[in-house]
């Protein structure tokens, strides 16, 4: 096993690593840099060959009209930097990207546990024996933004279920209330200026629940690792100031653009005891690796601002966590 900690909640170890962030404070747009390096991503001969196998096999659905992959324009992650600064010790990341796609991610996250010509699996290789955080560029072929809504109106915190219909490990699984998985054809600038992390997370909110960029307060709180499927993960609270469930509903059924990503979404009263108990009450096999990091940081956010800033707002998110699991003892 890695020697990377498993992030716990309601006495359940997940699957996620938290790279940065606790939800205390927020970290700046400006403090955030994404650095692009247009090269293609490389892989050792034995795992190119996996994944010649796929992009021939999903040629082979297309043309007999089944269903299949869409082999979209992606990026690997080649870095990840967390410093902070000289005078205040704000954090502040770099994160470095070069050129992949879809079929480099599904032949080396769909292939983890694979045995290589050296007797090894990828998993572990590279998440087991070694630091997955520092897993070559050709394991890293996935980086998403997820989003924790909060709406503003009647203070709910938003849950979205996976639809069966979406590509990968995580399907029909309680998830972020939105995500987006970067693309160079929507998140590269074309003017060459940086690629921005909150525009990615702007664009998941409207593809997939219909809030456009002026509605929602966005804050990103920490960055993660699925360990699981190795994926890397940054963390966002979205507050709709103006928004209800009411309004989210009524909305949704006049259409969304990526409407079939989801099944259905549940809204669960915003405090840190109602959310932690819907945490609790799901199965743990019913959510993805990283979501119950990404809502938690959440609620410490909010606990922190309604204490005016105060980073003991993290031990009343503790403490309800404490009267959960007393309501609600870990049955996984």
């Amino acid at each position: 096993m890695s020697d990377r900690d498993r992030f716990r909640l309601v006495g359940r170890e997940t699957d996620c690593h938290v790279i940065e962030g606790d939800g205390t404070r927020p970290i700046s747009e400006e403090n955030v840099r994404v650095l692009f390096t247009d090269e293609r991503v490389k892989f050792p001969a034995e795992i190119g060959a996996w994944r010649r196998e796929i992009e021939e096999e999903q040629r082979r659905r297309e043309a007999a009209g089944e269903k299949h992959a869409w082999n979209n324009e992606r990026f690997a992650v080649t870095g990840f930097v967390s410093t902070r600064t000289h005078t205040d010790e704000e954090p502040v990341v770099t994160l470095s990207l070069c050129a992949a796609d879809y079929y480099d991610f599904m032949a080396t996250s769909h292939n983890l546990d694979r045995v290589r010509e050296n007797g090894l699996t990828l998993r572990q290789e590279f998440l087991e024996h070694g630091d997955p955080v520092l897993a070559p560029a050709y394991m890293s072929c996935s980086f998403g933004v997820n989003i924790a809504v909060e709406t503003g109106v009647d203070r709910k915190m938003l849950f979205s279920f996976r639809s069966g219909n979406v590509e990968g490990r995580n399907r029909r699984r309680w998830n972020s209330s939105a995500n987006e998985g970067l693309a160079r054809k929507h998140d590269l600038p074309a003017d060459g200026t940086p690629i921005s992390l909150h525009a990615v997370a702007r664009r998941a909110l409207k593809e997939e629940l219909a809030v456009l960029p002026g509605e929602a307060e966005l804050e990103l709180l920490g960055f993660g690792l699925d360990l699981r499927n190795h994926q890397w993960a940054a963390f966002f609270r979205a507050v709709l100031p103006g928004l209800g469930e009411d309004d989210l509903r009524d909305r949704w059924s006049k259409g969304v653009e990526d409407k079939w990503e989801h099944e259905r979404h549940a809204f669960v009263p915003g405090d840190a005891r109602s959310v932690l108990e819907f945490i609790a009450q799901e199965p743990a096999e019913a959510w993805t690796p990283c979501a119950p990091a990404l809502f938690h940081l959440a609620l410490v956010r909010a606990a922190v601002l309604a204490r005016g800033g105060d980073p003991v707002g993290r031990l009343d998110v503790e403490a309800a966590e404490r009267a959960v699991m007393r309501d609600h003892p870990p049955r996984d």
